[in-house]
């Protein structure tokens, strides 16, 4: 492996997305030769992407060009480092399963109200742009990149414009990534004013007070967490990705929310140094937060995309507890655990890239066949999509930290962090760091409870529409991405210790120390901080588990009993025949949660007795209190505002010229 091809590599990936986006509308005329086109320079620009990454990442190599692009004294630097390396194997990775599920989904599209080649010029350039945001070594390039990521991106939020609720929620979240990227760009530059440069090697370098770097991280913080969707600025999630078509969401959610936390790993612990204990605890608590709410909003959808957003919300909060976690040690001088947690934050980013991409791809599988959005109307799709629901079913183990899949790994590296809290000297943070994993386990607990509603809803029982009993198995294309990402869950889980070992590098470069323990037992059992405080061996427990399915099945399964199946009516109860409306619900199995935990929500609960021979109605609506509390009165102010201002607009050129005097006057004064 050659390390100095990372960077030509990553160039390449580059070229080959804009490619993608750009080729293809030479055949305008022959949009299904349009769609191959454009999927194959995709995969071909993620295949580069995976493979600049990895190389990167293994050989710990560091490289930098300077292109002459640009104003003439503001070039454009590129970089590939193990941080930058990381993330891009993650967006490559993602970009190539993605190229393989778009071709059959997206012909669905064709022939409908929107054109097929808005589809495919914004989505190369969407990935183009995410990989050019890991590739920027400097404030220019990297806001430019950006900009061009979040404004592709809302072009594929609104794809489907011809629906009010489609063009709402593109304009949301186009909303946030202004604000978002107006943020970012002033935490630059206050960096940018200590050292009169915009390279990112100038910035770290300067010599910042601790005033100004507290106000530079509380601006990146809310710039970047607004992009990854942390409590309370996540509002567009839920919005954006249930409109957006399936393989969007995918790259969204599993792959740019992962682009904004390598921002605010890049400014914190690249640009930033110093970090303050007091930071940390800021994002500790914000992603314990996030992490809960996040988890009890998806419990309540029944909209099946707008609930995997919310997991979204949950996942992100779930890194932000690693890296608030890292940044508390690391400022308190624990070196060694600061390195543990911030590589559990990146393991998770990587699981979350790949079990939330699985589990949108599915839902896309659902939806286009079922054409439901809504978790009521689907059940007993496991009989007609038996593929979808395994893969389907891998992604919900992986998500709810299940063993011996990969969402669990992380999750306990950010608890075997979070253990070692004691080292602290700080009461506050004695028992704060306890509440906070209470938080996540909790958070755990909640996330399995609504992937079994899921699971159950969607697949199991009996179809609940006409539609849902009409459905029937995807296309191979489709079936062989989820399949993919499946195995890629089973093989991040099993293999913990090559994964971490293959990540210590970035704390090493970051912190300046690593995991020195990783592998005290072998590659068989992982131990990040001592084989006597504790490790975790993937292959034993998921030999451990197989034996014990084997033993339960022989136990019920006796060979000397009569095993021939016997067709008979199943037992009604006296009732009559068995009907999907007998079935649980998405809305009775959450219940007792929204029972427990109603003071999270705005909950509008109503049952209008039966009339004219009609039965009786249920109605429930459930709002998000941040939405009610600080986005609707505030969007009310900035209305009354622009309606007040607007009064200056005269129509009177006369006063138009005033303004323009005064105003000439003021700034001469000012300057001179």
């Amino acid at each position: 492996m050659d390390p100095t091809m990372s960077l030509p590599l990553a160039q390449w990936a580059v070229f080959f997305s804009f490619l993608s986006a750009i080729l293809p509308l030479l055949f305008l005329r022959r949009p299904y030769l349009l769609v191959r086109i454009a999927f194959l320079f995709l995969g071909i620009a993620g295949i580069a992407s995976a493979w600049a990454g990895a190389t990167a990442l293994l050989t710990n190599h560091v490289e930098q060009i300077i292109l002459p692009l640009g104003l003439p004294w503001l070039h454009v630097f590129l970089r590939t480092d193990p941080l930058s390396g990381f993330f891009l194997f993650i967006v490559g990775l993602i970009t190539f399963i993605i190229a393989c599920y778009g071709p059959a989904y997206v012909r669905a599209h064709i022939g409908g109200p929107c054109p097929i080649g808005c589809l495919t010029f914004f989505t190369g350039l969407f990935a183009g742009g995410m990989m050019l945001v890991l590739l920027a070594a400097d404030a220019y390039s990297f806001m430019i990149a950006w900009e061009f990521m979040s404004v592709a991106s809302y072009f594929l939020v609104a794809y489907q414009h011809d629906q009010a609720e489609n063009r709402s929620a593109a304009f949301i979240y186009l909303l946030m990534a202004v604000v978002g990227g107006a943020f970012i760009l002033l935490a630059f530059g206050v960096l940018a004013g200590f050292c009169g440069s915009f390279s990112f090697a100038a910035m770290a370098a300067a010599q910042v007070s601790p005033a100004w770097s507290t106000i530079a991280f509380l601006l990146a913080f809310i710039g970047f967490g607004m992009k990854a969707g942390i409590v309370p600025l996540h509002v567009w999630l839920p919005l954006a990705h249930p409109v957006a078509p399936s393989h969007i969401s995918a790259l969204m959610s599993g792959v740019m929310l992962k682009v904004a936390i390598y921002g605010f790993i890049r400014f914190v612990y690249g640009l930033l140094g110093g970090i303050q204990w007091q930071w940390g605890v800021l994002v500790l608590l914000t992603g314990a937060a996030s992490a809960v709410l996040g988890v009890l909003y998806a419990l309540m959808q029944h909209d099946l995309k707008r609930l995997l957003a919310y997991h979204s919300v949950e996942n992100i909060g779930i890194i932000y507890i690693g890296l608030g976690l890292s940044m508390i040690f690391q400022a308190t001088g624990h070196m060694e655990i600061a390195a543990l947690a911030l590589i559990a934050a990146l393991y998770h980013c990587l699981n979350h890239a790949v079990f939330k991409s699985l589990l949108f791809l599915g839902a896309g599988d659902v939806l286009q066949q079922s054409h439901q959005h809504d978790m009521e109307k689907m059940g007993g799709l496991i009989r007609i999509m038996p593929v979808t629901a395994v893969c389907f079913l891998v992604g919900c183990i992986s998500i709810s930290a299940l063993p011996p899949f990969n969402g669990f790994v992380s999750e306990w590296l950010t608890f075997q962090a979070a253990l070692q809290g004691t080292v602290l000297r700080s009461g506050i943070l004695n028992a704060m760091i306890p509440v906070a994993s209470a938080i996540l386990a909790l958070t755990g607990a909640l996330a399995a409870a609504c992937f079994v509603k899921v699971y159950g809803v969607i697949f199991l029982g009996r179809p609940r529409s006409l539609q849902a009993a009409g459905t029937q198995e995807t296309s191979f294309g489709m079936r062989f991405a989820q399949i993919l990402l499946a195995l890629c869950c089973l093989i991040f889980g099993l293999f913990p210790t090559w994964v971490v070992h293959a990540i210590n590098v970035i704390p090493a470069r970051l912190l300046g120390v690593g995991l020195s323990k990783v592998a005290d037992n072998g590659w068989l059992w992982l131990a990040p901080v001592s084989k006597q405080t504790a490790s975790y061996g993937a292959i034993p427990v998921l030999i451990g588990l197989l034996v014990s399915w084997f033993i339960v099945f022989i136990f019920l399964h006796d060979p000397r009993q009569d095993n021939r199946i016997r067709i008979a009516p199943a037992w009604d109860c006296g009732f009559g025949p068995l009907t999907p409306r007998m079935q649980y619900t998405s809305s009775a199995f959450a219940m007792p949660i929204r029972r427990v935990f109603s003071f999270v929500w705005s909950i509008f609960e109503k049952i209008e007795p039966a009339r004219q021979g009609k039965g009786p109605r249920y109605s429930l609506q459930i709002t998000d209190w941040v939405w009610l509390i600080i986005y609707l009165p505030l969007g009310k102010l900035i209305l009354k505002l622009a309606e007040r201002t607007s009064r200056i607009q005269g129509g009177n050129l006369r006063v138009y010229l005033s303004y323009s005097f005064f105003t000439l006057l003021f700034l001469l004064w000012v300057i001179v």
